[in-house]
């Protein structure tokens, strides 16, 4: 069985449903981290960002409030990789949720075809 570890806001609908997709799944969430009480450090985000492959800015949850109070869309293209990743580090509600990983392969977000092709058995 597979098993993988989700950052996550359990009042969050995209977050519910992305578990109850694995779940269905049969993966098994060995640690379910609460993202906006227990944000990943800079280390472990830039793990995560090269496990996944993804452009920085895939990690910022840029439909959220914070993300808009801090005026990021004007301020992320000066920011080094590494401003990027202390920010993220420093507010949880700052990254897109849910992160799944199994210590490889990273997904951000929940779109079922993606959650198809890194956590479906096949």
């Amino acid at each position: 069985m597979m098993q993988v570890k989700v950052f996550c806001y359990d009042k969050c609908g995209t977050c519910r449903n992305a578990i109850k997709w694995l779940k269905a799944h049969e993966v098994e969430i060995t640690d379910n981290v609460p993202l906006f009480d227990t944000p990943p450090s800079a280390k472990e985000l830039a793990k995560l960002l090269s496990d996944s492959g993804l452009a920085i800015k895939k990690f910022f949850n840029t439909s959220g409030d914070v993300y808009k109070e801090m005026n990021l869309k004007d301020k992320l293209p000066g920011m080094s990789e590494e401003q990027m990743l202390d920010l993220l580090a420093s507010n949880g509600r700052l990254i897109k949720r849910p992160i799944v990983t199994d210590g490889h392969r990273v997904t951000v977000g929940f779109k079922e075809p993606e959650f198809e092709a890194a956590w479906a058995k096949g």
